[in-house]
């Protein structure tokens, strides 16, 4: 299956070195480009990609209420942020409207196709760079505030964490079946479960817990 990407960015050399690049992937082709969030939106609602690679500091619409929008659409695509170290506010601002990941922009090629390829099936992308920060900041603005975070991890089930921690490793849904050998079904439940139980808005937010919970191998805590 071919990936279908939009690629949104308000610097137009980076929106054609990074077009560039994905068009000499295989299984990636971009279909559109928009140099602000307002752009994207009204693109995205026509071209239907199945990624949106977003900036976040763009004039008219910035990255995170494009995002907002892009998620309402009736056809949604999955948001991938790039962004630099000095975007961490609007960072957790975009995680909590449900985008799917964020990488840096000195992003590695490999590095960038393989997020594409992730969050279009469904799993999370989370650059350690920018995870290290987030999950150290004293002002952590995501629902849980992560308070009491022992015992809610504590009341879970086993396989319940076993799912959370895949989870923090990006993993997708069916990644995570066949690696507990378990149904989508059951997978499904875990992830909507442990969603509920943490009060997470998304799967996002909930790798992030898992990094800051030190369930993920290499996690900073």
């Amino acid at each position: 299956m071919t990936v279908r990407v939009m690629v949104v960015d308000d610097q137009a050399l980076i929106r054609s070195g990074l077009q560039t690049v994905l068009e000499s992937a295989d299984g990636i082709t971009v279909v559109g480009v928009a140099g602000d969030g307002a752009e994207a939106v009204s693109g995205a609602r026509s071209l239907t990609p199945d990624v949106v690679i977003m900036d976040l500091n763009m004039p008219r619409i910035g990255g995170v209420e494009a995002t907002s929008q892009l998620l309402r659409l009736p056809d949604p695509p999955r948001v991938l942020i790039l962004t630099s170290f000095d975007a961490d506010d609007m960072v957790v601002d975009a995680l909590n409207v449900g985008a799917s990941g964020f990488l840096l922009k000195d992003v590695e090629t490999r590095e960038l196709l393989a997020g594409v390829r992730t969050v279009a099936s469904g799993g999370t992308v989370l650059s350690r760079g920018i995870m290290s920060r987030l999950v150290r900041r004293a002002d952590r603005r995501f629902p849980t505030g992560y308070s009491g975070l022992q015992e809610k991890l504590a009341m879970m089930t086993e396989s319940e964490r076993e799912v959370l921690a895949l989870i923090g490793t990006g993993l997708t849904n069916q990644q995570i079946s066949e690696r507990l050998h378990l149904s989508l079904a059951s997978v499904k439940t875990y992830v909507s479960r442990t969603l509920a139980r943490l009060n997470l808005d998304n799967r996002t937010q909930a790798a992030i817990l898992a990094y800051e919970a030190g369930m993920v191998e290499d996690a900073p805590h």
